[in-house]
């Protein structure tokens, strides 16, 4: 009769050794399922967050040397992307507004969905009272025009980077609370949801382990869609000179500063907003082709 322990696969048999390249493939699998529109526009947002996070130290030119004989100047080999108001090289102040765009709205829509998806578990995992307490509240601030709360805040504290942060912040905690509460409360009523509280299991419990990784996904989506309303939020009050403030500049600012070179046919005004609208449009093609959106979809028809 044969050792019982005869049929288990031993270290090198086959069975092992595929799986090895299969976990080391699984990356390679999970970037396919974006298809060939989510590849594209999860490069160009690489891009940028490259270019905010390294750009302006791989510069050859400076952000804020002025050269008033070249005011407006178009593409040339000098200068790839033309001249501002200033003489100032646009690839570079281009280079230099993705620092501030970007790095801004990234870390405001961070806070933002953070606090809105905690704030979310608590109301779904604890009673009535503090649900009721806090739906109306962020309500309250729903009510309020976004333009007009920030013109609100940057009036009276300051377009400094923290206060900027701050007022696309609490702009947007209502949208994700409510998404994440709609989410959360669903879970929370699940049967596995309710064994948990049986079994004597407390709210942080419930919170961390039975909610939050059951709404990761659709929080992530919700996550683009924030960034990508915040992008366009801090570029409107830029535009309006409440932004960024010079040296400094963002995108939206680049396009104020440079609204003159239209009537010039210059490129200066025009590079900005492209770059405005295609890091928009990449992040949401990424959104649109997350792996498994398609199947959860068709999953709830």
């Amino acid at each position: 009769m044969e050792s019982s322990t005869s049929s288990a696969p031993s270290p090198s048999s086959p069975a092992m050794s595929a799986a090895a390249p299969a976990s080391r493939a699984s990356p390679l699998r999970w970037l396919a399922g974006f298809g060939p529109s989510g590849l594209l526009g999860l490069a160009v947002l690489l891009f940028w967050l490259l270019a905010a996070a390294f750009g302006p130290w791989l510069l050859s030119y400076s952000t804020v040397a002025t050269g008033t004989s070249n005011v407006f100047s178009p593409i040339s080999a000098a200068h790839w992307l033309g001249t501002d108001y200033l003489g100032r090289d646009m690839l570079a102040r281009v280079i230099e507004g993705a620092r501030y765009t970007v790095g801004v709205a990234l870390l405001a829509t961070v806070v933002a969905s953070g606090v809105g998806t905690t704030l979310a578990l608590l109301a779904a995992a604890s009673g009535r009272w503090i649900d009721a307490t806090l739906s109306r509240g962020l309500d309250t601030l729903t009510a309020i025009p976004s333009k007009m709360f920030a013109l609100i805040m940057v009036a009276g504290f300051g377009s400094s980077v923290p206060m900027l942060v701050a007022t696309a912040a609490i702009i947007y905690v209502p949208g994700a609370f409510r998404i994440a509460r709609s989410l959360a409360v669903n879970i929370n009523a699940l049967d596995y949801v309710t064994v948990a509280r049986t079994r004597g299991e407390g709210t942080l419990y419930i919170m961390l382990r039975e909610i939050l990784p059951n709404i990761v996904g659709p929080m992530l989506a919700d996550l683009g869609l924030r960034f990508v309303y915040i992008v366009l939020l801090l570029a409107s009050l830029s535009f309006l000179g409440l932004g960024i403030q010079p040296p400094a500049a963002d995108w939206g600012s680049l396009v104020r500063e440079n609204i003159g070179a239209l009537a010039m046919g210059g490129a200066s005004v025009i590079v900005p907003a492209l770059a405005i609208a295609s890091l928009t449009i990449a992040v949401n093609l990424v959104i649109d082709n997350l792996p498994g959106r398609a199947a959860r979809e068709r999953g709830t028809r």
